[in-house]
């Protein structure tokens, strides 16, 4: 009779520590890294973005965007980080850009930080991410370029570009990234991470 009370109480002690404890599914005990979450909100826009439109367009500040059917590449890594994250890079990028003007690049004249145009423009980006210390070594390792890393090339023309490093991988070449851009007809996903001349590479980590 002991040992069944024993037992009794041993079972019921631990059905009352097992109830206290909320259940977990799956799915709740592995949460996404935050490189799957940006890729997942840059691989979004595919469909819905659709045309690359460069125009110059007085935005909202903060938060400000072009209608989403269009925009630049830099639009992809903008909304991508928002719609993630709710990190604004328009409102970081001005912020830093106000404090430390010399810093930025002049290629466009600009006498004064402008939030309307200036985290759209790759040089611009590029240096911020510098400037926060993502830089990463540039390499020919596929290995290297990591699902939601950014990399920022030099396409014909000297037009500068960034893409998003996506979670998947070519068909022709096993192991290459494929990236997430908008390179001319909207958002895309395209096997051009080693198709042009790689000028950046970043790895630009939110606080999630």
């Amino acid at each position: 009779m002991i040992e069944v009370t024993r037992r009794t109480v041993l079972r019921t002690g631990l059905l009352a520590v097992a109830s206290a404890v909320p259940a977990m599914s799956p799915a709740a005990t592995i949460a996404p890294t935050w490189p799957s979450s940006l890729v997942q909100a840059a691989r979004a826009q595919i469909g819905v973005t659709t045309r690359y439109d460069p125009t110059y367009v007085r935005l909202a500040y903060p938060g400000g965007d072009v209608p989403p059917d269009r925009g630049v590449c830099t639009d992809v890594v903008i909304r991508a980080y928002r719609q993630a994250f709710g990190l604004d890079l328009q409102k970081l990028l001005h912020e830093d850009m106000k404090a430390n003007f010399a810093a930025y690049p002049k290629a466009w004249g600009m006498k004064a930080p402008d939030p309307n145009i200036d985290h759209r423009r790759v040089p611009n980006l590029a240096a911020y991410f510098t400037r926060r210390k993502t830089a990463l070594s540039l390499t020919e390792d596929f290995a290297s370029y990591r699902p939601g890393d950014l990399v920022t090339q030099m396409l014909p023309g000297n037009l500068t570009h960034i893409v998003i490093v996506s979670s998947k991988t070519s068909a022709e070449v096993p192991g290459r990234p494929l990236v997430i851009q908008n390179i001319g007809a909207g958002a895309s996903e395209d096997d051009t991470l080693f198709a042009y001349q790689r000028t950046g590479h970043y790895r630009f980590s939110p606080v999630v």
